[in-house]
């Protein structure tokens, strides 16, 4: 299987492979202040989101990450990213993450569209056992969102996470089975 070809679609968005060729559609979205405020990523500026496409395409090569473009079909833009990453093709346990959407998009219900392809993606064609969530502590959103997918939190990695500010976060990680996932769905 070709990772940088997979393509997740449904009536409301499409995941596409995130190259450097259509990066730069991410910028107005990436240049919004703080908007990754709880993550490590540096994406603010053109260079930084360069620099964060290039070490996920690197992460790619070495099949340790498959990095999206995401569109939004109702607005007919492209909204933000999303990876499938600390892929563990062994143990059958990846990781959704380095999620980030533009603000006017939060609340929408596009995130849940996006998880769910990716998760169904994971898990009905990937054939992974387990998907794995790790989120700041302090961001409360994320937190509730990912519950309600049905991922459960498995306990708290502390001071893992230098932020760009230099604050060491704390890490919630979650975990989701394909058994639970295929249960409600």
């Amino acid at each position: 299987m070709q990772l940088s070809t997979i393509i997740l679609e449904n009536n409301f968005v499409k995941l596409s492979p995130l190259t450097l060729e259509n990066h730069h559609h991410l910028y107005p979205i990436a240049s919004q202040k703080k908007l990754v405020q709880y993550s490590p990523s540096d994406i603010e500026t053109p260079s930084g989101l360069k620099n964060y496409v290039e070490t996920a395409l690197k992460h790619q090569k070495q099949e340790l990450a498959i990095p999206f473009i995401i569109f939004d079909k109702k607005s007919k833009t492209y909204v933000g990213s999303s990876r499938y990453m600390r892929i563990d093709w062994t143990n059958k346990v990846l990781e959704i993450g380095s999620t980030w959407i533009g603000r006017e998009f939060h609340g929408t219900g596009l995130n849940k569209h996006i998880k769910s392809l990716m998760l169904d993606y994971a898990f009905n064609s990937l054939d992974f056992e387990k998907v794995e969530f790790r989120i700041d502590e302090r961001n409360m959103a994320s937190r509730k969102a990912v519950e309600k997918l049905g991922a459960a939190a498995e306990g708290i990695l502390r001071r893992n996470v230098y932020l760009l500010d230099g604050y060491k976060r704390n890490t919630c990680l979650y975990g989701l089975l394909r058994e639970e996932w295929n249960s409600k769905n």
